[in-house]
């Protein structure tokens, strides 16, 4: 699995979670029962990050919404945008250019193309915060 099949795949189970507030285990089991997502210890890793820091995550986002609230945002595009806040805060490995890149990826294939202008617009305003 790539790693934007990867991310992909966390992003269907993180969207999911925005709708059932069950149980982590079964919400996944489910998912992976009707072949919905491919889930690895990566994916898992990705989802259970967001998840864990979901709270600081969308306090960090609201930081950068101007006119907007976390509620107002599509489930889908604050579900890309806590993936590539994770990745950007959390994750080491990976490049902010690279996860800004990969979550414009993410919202040009699952949703609308005011969001794609809208997320890739929050992320580089936190790209230029972390550049000062």
């Amino acid at each position: 699995m790539t790693r934007h099949e990867m991310r992909q795949n966390a992003l269907l189970l993180i969207f999911m979670r925005n709708f059932n507030k069950g149980e982590v285990d079964e919400m996944i089991a489910t998912a992976q029962e009707c072949e919905m997502v491919e889930v690895n210890d990566q994916v898992l890793a990705l989802f259970s990050g967001v998840e864990e820091k979901k709270d600081w995550l969308d306090t960090e986002i609201s930081k950068y919404l101007v006119g907007w609230s976390i509620s107002r945002i599509s489930k889908v595009s604050l579900s890309v945008l806590r993936i590539a806040m994770y990745e950007i805060f959390f994750c080491e490995d990976i490049d902010t250019d690279i996860a800004i890149s990969e979550a414009v990826k993410l919202a040009q294939e699952y949703s609308l193309k005011d969001d794609v202008s809208f997320v890739n617009g929050v992320l580089s305003s936190v790209a230029k915060e972390l550049k000062k």
